[in-house]
Parts: C-alpha cells; sequence; structure tokens
C-alpha cells in the first residue's frame, strides 16, 4: 500500500512541477488601459513579495510613467533596477517613486531589485 501511495505522490508531483514551470501564463497588463491626468499612460506595481504586476506591456516611443510603491520590509527590494534604460532608483518603503519610460526600440527588457533577485518585464509594442 505504501509503494501505491508514493508512487501517486510521485506523479502527482511530476504533474504539478510541470504545470508550475512550464504551463503557467504570465499576466500581461496593457498600459493603454490606464492614463494619468495629462493623458500619458501610467501603471502602478506593487513591490511587496516581489513586484505585482510583474509583466507590463508599453507604447513605443511614449512617456510611460510607472508608479512604483513598496510595501515590503526586504532590503533587497528598495532598489529597482531597469539596465536597458539606465535606471536605478531606491524606493522607500510606503512611498510612491515614480519612473517615466520613452521606449525608442520594440522588445522586451527586464527590471529587477537591486540584488537580481526579484525581477519583472516590460514589453515595448
Amino acid at each position: 500500500m505504501d509503494k501505491i501511495l508514493v508512487g501517486l505522490f510521485s506523479i502527482v508531483g511530476m504533474v504539478f512541477t510541470y504545470w508550475f514551470f512550464l504551463m503557467k501564463k504570465e499576466e500581461v497588463v496593457s498600459v493603454q488601459d490606464s492614463m494619468d491626468s495629462s493623458g500619458s499612460p501610467q501603471v502602478d506595481i506593487f513591490v511587496d513579495g516581489g513586484y505585482s504586476p510583474d509583466t507590463i506591456s508599453i507604447p513605443l516611443g511614449k512617456t510611460t510613467k510607472i508608479n512604483f510603491f513598496r510595501k515590503d520590509q526586504s532590503t533587497c527590494l528598495e532598489e529597482v533596477v531597469i539596465s536597458d534604460f539606465k535606471i536605478r532608483k531606491y524606493l522607500p518603503l510606503n512611498q510612491k517613486v515614480s519612473v517615466d519610460i520613452i521606449p525608442k526600440n520594440k522588445g522586451s527588457f527586464n527590471f529587477s531589485c537591486g540584488m537580481g533577485m526579484f525581477h519583472g518585464k516590460l514589453i515595448v509594442k
């Protein structure tokens, strides 16, 4: 009986691992859905154990405002780095920090915490 249970749990574990790492779809948030008072695209990212949302679609050639709100006390998340745009910003706890980005090329651009442990992605269309 114990061999059957171990075999069954092994199969369930393999299916879950496959789903979690290979089948999980990333949720892309488009900034076209949200505009600031001047009509420029903007998006709010909450920093709490990672970035939420962590994948954002932004328009090519338009100034996009990204607002970071840090709720996590971890020192790893106290800085955001968007290396392709030469941006490195300190994120004080419980305060909004805005970053303006004007993408000149289409593609996918990564951002991360200062230590490179938490990641997000900007998709320019």
